[in-house]
């Protein structure tokens, strides 16, 4: 998907409080992203997560993308009951810890940064 491409404008020095919880959970969690490339949504939300996600370095292992379709059909959708996309799962095991859903009141990675941080991933 085109829409998980980290913008190369993404400013990492402006978000550092963000990228510094998310590098702490590395090796943590996994973050599961349904998206498509016809969701405009998508488009205005996962290339700033998948910068931040980079420049955490979190590792491709620990980053699972599933592309929806115009029925909002895919792999996982049911089990994860993904009914609004982009949606981003953020799981310890087998464990939810934190999940952004279409369009939050903040971006995506400080939004999920702030659930890590709150939750006890954070050791």
């Amino acid at each position: 998907m085109d829409t998980t491409q980290p913008d190369p404008t993404w400013d990492a020095q402006a978000h550092s409080e963000s990228v510094d919880i998310i590098e702490a959970a590395v090796g943590e969690v996994t973050y599961r992203v349904w998206g498509a490339d016809w969701c405009g949504d998508c488009h205005d939300v996962l290339p700033d997560f998948f910068a931040a996600l980079e420049a955490a370095g979190v590792p491709n292992d620990e980053i699972d993308v599933h592309e929806v379709d115009e029925n909002k059909d895919g792999e996982g959708v049911e089990e994860y009951d993904v009914t609004l996309i982009p949606t981003i799962v953020v799981e310890r095991g087998d464990e939810e810890v934190a999940r952004f859903e279409e369009s939050e009141d903040q971006p995506a990675a400080r939004y999920l940064a702030q659930r890590l941080h709150d939750s006890d991933v954070m050791v």
